[in-house]
């Protein structure tokens, strides 16, 4: 992932948190608002609960490379966190991959229902 796509202030993240909306299932939560800077931004989050700086680390690469490969779904000016659950340790990266995408295809239509409703107000 390049550098422009990388949420990495706190600011950031407490401001996506607050005003996004968001969804979640068992081992992991994602939280969405629009942005003005014309491209898509992540954010990973991973307690310390779920184990040391290598399996921290290793967490995150694996969903760098989940959202690098779907890349193309994205929305364009959009900023996303993503917040890693305790339970996501007892998972394989297939699982994890297809809980990912069942999240973000909720989080498409949640974001798609709220654009509709804005445009028949």
């Amino acid at each position: 992932m390049n550098k422009e796509h990388i949420v990495k202030e706190n600011k950031d993240f407490s401001r996506i948190i607050k005003q996004g909306k968001y969804v979640k299932n068992s081992i992991m939560v994602i939280y969405a608002v629009p942005n003005k800077f014309g491209t898509y931004r992540f954010g990973f989050s991973v307690g310390k609960k779920l184990g040391n700086a290598v399996v921290r680390n290793k967490i995150k690469r694996q969903l760098r490379n989940i959202v690098y490969k779907y890349k193309k779904n994205y929305q364009k000016s959009m900023d996303y966190i993503i917040i890693v659950r305790n339970s996501y340790i007892g998972f394989d990266f297939n699982e994890i991959e297809k809980f990912y995408v069942e999240l973000f295809k909720k989080l498409d239509t949640t974001y798609k229902g709220d654009m509709h409703e804005e445009k028949e107000a």
